[in-house]
């Protein structure tokens, strides 16, 4: 029986569940945590409360004081209730194993995001405060970040405590494949994570395994091994399918110790990325990549603000673009304003890119890359290529439905053809819209290609951004787009 696959590192593995003795494990290894969440969210809560009276406190006597219509103790009471529930829709991730700094941070501002939209829809409709008022805004910006601040200072706790020895898992290990040996690197390597691998069973004692890593015996040892160490807790089993047997009977074994086990697939022969477990009716199947991208109502989320982003740019400030643009470049260079070259789009479609046209007319356009000191830029186009003026229009591309606000940018056809032979996986990049900017761009990647590694680089990030796309990650890199005009890149040109 195959259930939700997790993945340690680079390392997948497979949790197999077996009826209630699986229920009976989950609950006895996740009390504690289930604990302490509660008691988080219930100190959070108090804090959203004890703030938002210190916060209304501080108006009294001032025009802010008239903000509130309703008694302090109801409305406080109310907005504990209200974060309450946010936080444990959202989720606290704080005591995972192996949780980093930014996984914290965006679920605070997921918590905060959805406290904010809830508390200001039942505070407005019910006539509770004045939700627009600056004072409520602080409110609302003070307690993301001590919420914030809290949950970083106790991560950073806990890591110690694990570190010294604390709430530790003790692990054994079946096998010494290649997966097996990264597995277990990645169970060690911070010891934070409060991991501690015990030594592992093979057939024989294997050379490629870590001199520190014991070898405990023959797979038959297991249960004996077991039986005298009640305090393991997981059992991560690399074996090959020949040995099925085997390998259903350790299923038994760690069932009947309550023990959890996981099956290690050796993919590192063909498969060097992460991996993700889904179902074809009965049948489990590995796919590649998690492409959240892809599902429809992520589709349906990210069109929406394709459409609602696009058009507030198209009938606010492009208008006002356009016209300087126009007047400048027909008083700076001959020919059209706008520049449309045909490229690559989702599925290898070709469609029309359009920009504000930042060279002379030449007949190379489609062929060549603009270099830093092209002589075939003005100096006009070099300030709106300085500044990504000249990619505006692509907002055009967006409203049509050909391009995304963010996603791989798109490349010139005859690129696409060459760079497809040379770079492994380049195609994969065009199973989503290409973009106005993208995460490539934001990280460095941006400008000529002198070389083929730094075409390779931004393939790399192109295909992370699919593999780890969120609509967050989307605000974030619309963000860094924003700031890296505004202070200028160097590879802009």
């Amino acid at each position: 029986k195959s259930g939700k696959q997790p993945q340690l590192g680079a390392v997948p593995v497979l949790v197999f569940k077996n009826l209630n003795l699986y229920k009976l494990m989950k609950y006895l290894t996740n009390n504690y945590n289930r604990f302490v969440s509660i008691v988080l969210i219930c100190t959070e809560t108090a804090l959203s409360g004890l703030l938002f009276r210190i916060i209304m406190d501080s108006g009294i006597g001032t025009k802010w004081e008239k903000a509130i219509t309703a008694p302090y103790i109801q409305v406080m009471l109310t907005l504990m209730m209200i974060y309450a529930l946010c936080d444990a829709a959202v989720g606290i991730v704080l005591f995972k194993r192996k949780v980093y700094a930014f996984e914290i941070v965006s679920k605070v501002s997921q918590t905060m995001i959805l406290f904010s939209i809830a508390s200001f829809i039942i505070l407005q409709t019910g006539h509770y405060m004045d939700a627009w008022s600056y004072l409520y805004a602080l409110y609302l910006v003070l307690l993301g970040i001590i919420i914030c601040t809290e949950r970083l200072v106790l991560r950073v706790m806990l890591k110690k405590y694990r570190t010294k020895g604390g709430n530790l898992r003790f692990v054994v290990l079946v096998g010494s494949s290649v997966s097996i040996n990264e597995l277990y690197r990645e169970l060690t390597v911070q010891g934070w994570a409060g991991y501690r691998v015990i030594g592992y069973f093979d057939y024989e004692a294997s050379k490629d395994m870590p001199e520190e890593c014991r070898y405990l015996g023959k797979p038959e040892m297991i249960e004996g091994f077991l039986k005298e160490n009640r305090h393991i807790h997981y059992l991560f089993c690399g074996l090959r399918d020949t040995h099925r047997d085997d390998i259903m009977r350790i299923i038994g074994i760690c069932d009947n110790n309550l023990v959890r086990f996981y099956s290690v697939p050796n993919l590192h022969n063909y498969v060097q990325n992460r991996v993700y477990l889904d179902m074809v009716g009965s049948v489990p199947i590995l796919k590649l990549r998690n492409e959240n991208i892809s599902r429809l109502g992520n589709q349906m989320a990210k069109r929406a603000f394709d459409l609602v982003f696009s058009t507030l740019f198209l009938c606010t400030l492009f208008p006002f673009i356009l016209i300087i643009v126009t007047i400048v470049t027909k008083i700076t260079m001959p020919g059209p304003v706008f520049f449309k070259q045909k490229r690559n789009g989702l599925n290898d479609k070709e469609f029309y890119c359009l920009k504000f046209r930042s060279m002379k007319v030449n007949a190379d356009a489609d062929k060549v890359q603009a270099t830093k000191d092209d002589p075939r830029k003005t100096k006009w186009g070099n300030f709106m290529r300085k500044t990504s003026i000249d990619e505006l229009p692509q907002f055009i591309n967006v409203f049509m439905g050909d391009m995304s606000v963010v996603g791989p940018r798109p490349h010139m056809l005859k690129h696409n053809e060459e760079y497809s032979k040379l770079i492994d996986k380049y195609m994969v990049r065009n199973m989503v819209k290409p973009g106005v900017t993208g995460w490539s761009q934001v990280t460095g990647h941006r400008g000529e290609t002198k070389e083929l590694k730094d075409m390779a680089d931004r393939i790399k990030g192109d295909i992370w951004y699919i593999e780890n796309w969120s609509f967050w990650l989307d605000i974030y890199i619309i963000f860094k787009t924003v700031v890296n005009a505004i202070r200028g890149e160097e590879k802009a040109y």
